[in-house]
């Protein structure tokens, strides 16, 4: 076989510079349920899309959907007729305005067999809604959804775990912590004395930005011209007895 391929390899084109797309091409429209058709499945796209026609372009393994050129979903293709891939973060939005229909969602299931909807997501929200009812809690639980767009997985669910640990039920305290996670993943740990106290899982604000200003090379100040002023004084601004 290798002999019959070296003979012919100097026959053979060179391969071609642009690479060449082997998908298939569909324009589905975005139902009212925030997905799109494609060869008897269905996948999800950002709800801010319903109703519009979008661009989707179908491998073997992964359908990649488009808005325009701009790529707005990614899901691995379903084998089977009549399945449903689902992303729980493109229907946030909408679950802020009705968060009851989260607890149910088909998404939410789906989040959790993948392991992106952990339990440590799901221990803060029964602690959230406990302190702040049911509509509150889940929709602070989506805000701290929502930072799973712009900081890594792996952070954000070592946020909720310190938030919940001293009990701060915010979305901001989460983020927080999940700042402070990121942070230490990128600076080298530094030893500590073993009789140091223990840190604060909660950071203070106030040390960390005083923590990030530069050192103050500035001579201290010095009073010497002002004291120079003061022995030339007038007379009439001098004390009585005060002698010049």
């Amino acid at each position: 076989m290798g002999e019959y391929f070296a003979a012919e390899q100097p026959l053979l084109k060179p391969l071609p510079d642009e690479p060449f797309e082997t998908g298939r091409w569909s324009s589905p429209r975005v139902d009212r349920y925030g997905q799109v058709s494609v060869r008897t499945n269905r996948y999800s796209v950002p709800a801010r899309l319903i109703g519009r026609q979008v661009r989707v372009l179908l491998h073997t393994s992964e359908v990649v959907i488009y808005d325009g050129r701009t790529e707005v979903a990614r899901h691995e293709r379903l084998v089977a007729k009549g399945g449903v891939r689902l992303e729980l973060d493109h229907y946030l939005e909408a679950l802020l305005r009705k968060p009851g229909a989260l607890p149910g969602a088909t998404a939410l299931d789906q989040a959790r067999a993948a392991g992106r909807f952990t339990p440590v997501h799901d221990a803060w929200w029964e602690a959230v809604r406990k302190a702040h009812g049911d509509a509150a809690g889940t929709r602070t639980l989506i805000e701290v959804l929502l930072l799973h767009r712009h900081m890594t997985h792996e952070h954000v669910v070592a946020g909720i775990a310190a938030a919940l640990q001293v009990g701060a039920l915010t979305a901001d305290a989460v983020a927080l912590e999940a700042r402070k996670a990121a942070d230490a993943d990128h600076t080298p740990a530094k030893q500590q004395p073993s009789d140091d106290p223990e840190p604060s899982p909660v950071a203070s604000l106030t040390a960390r930005r005083l923590a990030r200003l530069p050192a103050d090379t500035r001579p201290l100040p010095s009073l010497a011209a002002y004291d120079a002023l003061l022995r030339h004084r007038p007379a009439t601004d001098r004390p009585k007895g005060e002698v010049p």
